[in-house]
């Protein structure tokens, strides 16, 4: 990159979705979209909460821009089909890390997950990203399966409170 940052449009992310950014107002669905998703919180230690999320929404790595930070929700003929947290410029300004991702639930193992992957990781790489990093629960076989069948590779373990962080990375060069 030559050093000017290119914002990520969200509407760029994936052309089959409406995408827009998740704010407080939409907390009361996100929590009942986040409980029908058991098997992400019983890996990591926590539950959803209307707290939680909310907080999840707001919060960014140190040092990083609120305005870095993309929060939204897919959503197809009106129903919400995925949320991202996605963060842009994290760790290094030529990387992206996604902080969140989760489907709804009724619409795993179509293969939906991974085509919004696949978009968001091409206009990633479109605008100038190297890689695209995250972490994953060492003990969750789903989210292992999955992100690693769409090319993340495990690059370091990290302990956490009461779980394993295993950060993986795809390149996109």
């Amino acid at each position: 990159m030559d050093g000017v940052r290119t914002m990520i449009g969200i509407s760029d992310l994936s052309p089959r979705y409406a995408i827009r950014r998740l704010g407080e107002a939409d907390a009361d669905d996100m929590l009942r979209f986040c409980q029908g998703n058991a098997q992400f919180y019983r890996y990591c230690g926590a539950e959803p909460s209307k707290a939680r999320i909310l907080s999840d929404m707001r919060v960014a790595p140190p040092g990083v821009d609120r305005a870095d930070k993309y929060y939204v929700g897919f959503f197809r003929d009106g129903e919400l089909t995925a949320v991202l947290d996605l963060i842009d410029g994290y760790p290094e300004p030529d990387i992206a890390y996604i902080g969140f991702f989760m489907m709804n639930a009724a619409l795993q193992g179509r293969q939906i997950g991974s085509g919004i992957i696949r978009d968001v990781c091409a206009h990633l790489k479109r605008i100038g990203k190297t890689a695209v990093r995250l972490a994953i629960a060492e003990d969750n076989p789903q989210a292992n399966h999955f992100w690693r069948k769409n090319g993340f590779r495990v690059v370091k373990k990290v302990p956490m409170d009461g779980w394993t962080a295993l950060v993986a990375e795809k390149a996109l060069i």
